[in-house]
């Protein structure tokens, strides 16, 4: 009988058995980081000193695909959530305007199983605390981050999703299915104060946030946090000015502006990772300041708090080129050494201009947490306007999968780009397909699925005009299908066959770990288009046949493992193995 051992990934990455499989591996990991950014760092020489930089490199690229996939060995090694042997994909499990009449957690708890089948191994759900407009918001305008539904404010117990312990319950849900489940924090900002406070302030340029327009003068602001209806309980912090750096509305004087609060900490706002409008760490509401040492505890204590009181598995980080990278590097390494553990972190840094500031927040992070690629959903939505415009061929050009795949959480769309929201761009039904083979099918990066393409959206809000505007998104022909194909059939070398500015495709040589693995992926934003693709010798004779069904004819790999690839005009095809 096996001795039951259970290791952290920390002490894993610390033991013998981890080098032994680094150096069991070397080869394979040489490869693949010599197609990712790590490729840079490995020095070669003839006096081996480039293979003990190449161990420190896989190293890393090994710790990130700890927290990437999931370790299947021996129990009396590991004992990891995470199958390593399966590709992980995660779903953002709600949109700006979810509306049906279930409510979201029951919905999660209700699905967990569905969502397991198709290849889903991680879930994102929307802030779960209570927001200033109660039972009615997103959860994005945090109130109280202890009220996870549980208590009578702002208008309601339950949060828009449930109440606390439907929240728990719906984790637990999936994590019964294997899955793990992602909070959405939000650490930016707090609105809907409990009392006014007479608050020192300075006005700013709007523009250049460094520029003060005005002297000290009083403002009344919405800025203390009571809480009353919690009454003190799981925690009895008050929230004043200041624990801010900023508000845009002073009560007494009925008027909006950029406002900098004069606090015993500084005059100015907090040092962020964006330099938009000269200094971007103001952006709505009462801005949290991370430079009083007491809030820093004390979101350290909630976070304890949360991951006792609901055991979540991880976070996705909101906004964060507006907070301090100092606190958020405290708050991770005060939860992962408190419970020796790696939770999966992935934070939102939106940017859809260039890489440098993405690179930069990686650098400052220290490779604490992946980042969302919003440049390559930026790309899919350009490439979805241009038609046969666009050149394929640059699909990846200044994104972050291109520069760090290990570190890259790949999606087509999420609730800030939806129809009719803030930062819209929305990419075209017909293009949708295509995008998502790219992020799905592809060795690099970990693909989110967006809930309105598995399970539609219909809405209504005002459109920019003001005009009142009728939103439907449909479901999204394949999706399942490709997350499925994804999950046992996408593994092995890749070969790229970028070579066309409308019709690309690329192939995965397969593995012996999954049976039937290895596919041929070829899309078209023009023209029917057809291409000669390698699988590899292996497949000598074997017959491929569409999995989207979207191309009747079956393809014969020849002696030496190529093929003949088809697909319809402004659409891609999934080639699989036949079954006999």
């Amino acid at each position: 009988m096996h001795q039951d051992i259970s290791l952290t990934v920390g002490n894993f990455l610390q033991s013998q058995l981890c080098k032994n499989i680094l150096a069991s591996f070397s080869k394979v990991i040489y490869y693949r980081l010599q197609r990712s950014s790590c490729s840079r760092a490995v020095k070669k020489s003839k006096n081996g000193s480039g293979m003990k930089t190449l161990n420190v490199k896989a190293l890393i690229y090994f710790r990130h695909a700890c927290y990437r996939k999931t370790i299947n060995l021996n129990p009396c090694y590991l004992n990891l959530k995470f199958r390593l042997m399966q590709n992980q994909t995660i779903i953002q499990y709600f949109h700006w305007y979810y509306n049906e009449e279930q409510n979201l957690w029951t919905k999660v708890a209700q699905e967990a199983a569905h969502l397991n089948e198709i290849g889903v191994t991680g879930v994102w759900l929307p802030p779960a605390y209570k927001a200033s407009t109660g039972g009615y918001s997103v959860g994005y305008d945090v109130y109280d981050l202890f009220d996870l539904g549980e208590f009578d404010q702002k208008g309601s117990v339950n949060t828009r999703y449930g109440t606390k312990q439907e929240y728990i319950d719906a984790i637990k849900a999936l994590q019964d299915q294997g899955i793990s489940a992602l909070a959405d924090i939000v650490f930016n900002h707090k609105a809907g104060g409990d009392e006014l406070e007479k608050v020192p302030v300075r006005t700013v340029n709007p523009d250049n946030r460094n520029e003060f327009t005005s002297d000290v003068f009083e403002i009344e602001a919405w800025t203390k946090f009571t809480f009353p209806n919690r009454a003190g309980k799981y925690s009895t912090f008050i929230w004043d000015h200041q624990c801010f750096s900023g508000v845009d509305w002073a009560e007494d004087l009925k008027e909006t502006a950029i406002y900098s609060i004069q606090n015993h900490v500084g005059e100015g706002f907090e040092e962020v990772p964006s330099t938009e409008l000269g200094n971007y760490d103001y952006l709505m509401f009462s801005d949290i300041d991370y430079r009083n040492r007491a809030v820093v505890e004390e979101l350290k204590y909630w976070g304890e708090w949360l991951v006792e009181a609901t055991n979540i598995d991880g976070f996705r980080l909101d906004a964060v080129k507006h907070i301090n990278p100092d606190f958020i590097k405290e708050w991770i390494d005060h939860l992962e050494e408190k419970y020796q553990r790696k939770f999966f972190i992935v934070a939102e840094d939106w940017n859809v201009e260039n890489t440098e500031s993405q690179e930069e927040y990686l650098r400052l992070m220290e490779g604490k947490t992946q980042i969302f690629d919003s440049l390559l959903h930026h790309n899919f939505f350009l490439a979805s306007k241009d038609g046969n415009g666009f050149d394929m061929r640059t699909i990846f050009d200044n994104t972050l999968i291109s520069i760090s795949p290990e570190l890259a959480v790949t999606f087509v769309d999420n609730h800030d780009s939806q129809p009719l929201q803030a930062l819209e761009s929305y990419v075209e039904f017909w293009f949708r397909p295509i995008a998502y083979s790219i992020i799905l099918l592809r060795e690099q990066g970990i693909p989110c699925l967006f809930f309105p393409d598995l399970y539609g959206g219909i809405y209504d809000d005002k459109n920019p005009e003001g005009e009142d505007t009728h939103v439907d998104l449909a479901i999204l022909p394949g999706l399942e299908i490709m997350s499925k194909v994804r999950a046992n059939l996408s593994y092995g070398e890749q070969r790229d066959y970028f070579d066309h500015s409308n019709c690309v495709g690329w192939t995965r040589g397969g593995d012996e770990e999954h049976e039937n693995s290895g596919i041929a992926v070829l899309l078209s934003t023009g023209d029917e288009g057809f291409k000669k693709m390698e699988v590899g010798q292996n497949f000598a004779g074997k017959t491929f046949i569409d999995a989207l069904g979207h191309r009747e004819q079956e393809v014969v790999i020849d002696e030496s493992g190529w093929a003949e690839f088809h697909c319809d005009a402004g659409s891609v095809s999934v080639w699989i193995l036949k079954n006999d």
